[in-house]
């Protein structure tokens, strides 16, 4: 499939990356590349589980960053995503790593997948 070329089209490519990956974060920069704290700060989590999880630059496109916010109703980077569905940003990821849920969403996605 070419690049998405609209707003319609990359809503219709994040609706396949996030069902086709068990955990995905759209971030600034590329996996274990970030470009900004925050989106480190959800890689560092993940890789300290040793979760499997892939990531979309949202700054390889202008177009992703508005067609992420159309589809999540959420203003900010990163965006997370745990079996096909939107967990938040940040500052939830890292509190429910803290408070045990995560794990436990982990888990739970990945027992639905199997």
């Amino acid at each position: 499939m070419s690049q998405p070329s609209t707003q319609e089209e990359w809503i219709q490519q994040i609706k396949r990356d996030v069902s086709e990956n068990g955990v995905f974060v759209y971030a600034k920069g590329a996996k274990n590349a970030a470009m900004c704290g925050f989106s480190h700060r959800v890689m560092e989590v993940f890789n300290s589980l040793g979760v499997d999880y892939e990531v979309r630059d949202i700054f390889s496109d202008p177009l992703i960053r508005p067609a992420l916010v159309a589809f999540t109703k959420w203003p900010t980077t990163p965006q997370v995503f745990i079996g096909g569905e939107f967990v938040g940003g940040c500052d939830i990821v890292t509190e429910m790593h803290q408070n045990g849920d995560l794990q436990e969403a982990l888990k739970e996605a990945e027992s639905r997948a199997s």
